[in-house]
């Protein structure tokens, strides 16, 4: 088992900042369910770790607030396999890509710039519908 687990060429987490616990899965699979505690759950303290960048560590949080519980620890669950192993490398496959979803920079949306010609033509049509409902109007007459 190696001891980081790595996102990209910048980060890496340490195996040993990941705590994992197992219980019985859900769902179907006859005795082996009743018997074996295959489904895996992960814990991490993103916060705390050293190897994530501050601005990644914020844009995490963000993004994935409603998997953090209330002591700031990050829950990911398996039950996809039978063998508990491979709901380890699951569990593992998941975070690796949250992390890296986290990595990905937004980029600022600039508001486009509104041409001369189309300011023109929304000025004309709105004089234009203001012509039109002044002339449904009743004249008046001034004593």
């Amino acid at each position: 088992m190696q001891d980081f687990l790595v996102i990209n060429d910048r980060i890496a987490i340490r195996r040993d900042e990941l705590q994992f616990s197992f219980s019985r899965s859900p769902g179907p699979g006859g005795q082996n369910v009743n018997k074996v505690n295959s489904k895996a759950t992960l814990k991490w303290r993103y916060a705390d770790s050293p190897w994530l960048p501050d601005d990644v560590k914020q844009r995490f949080g963000k993004l994935f607030a409603k998997r953090i519980n209330a002591d700031g620890n990050l829950i990911l669950s398996s039950s996809r396999f039978r063998e508990q192993r491979r709901n380890i490398d699951d569990c593992l496959e998941k975070l690796k890509q949250l992390v890296s979803a986290a990595t990905v920079v937004p980029r600022v949306r600039k508001r486009p710039k509104k041409s001369a010609a189309a300011n023109a033509r929304r000025l004309e049509e709105k004089r234009r519908r203001a012509d039109r409902k002044q002339s449904r109007r009743p004249p008046k007459f001034d004593d």
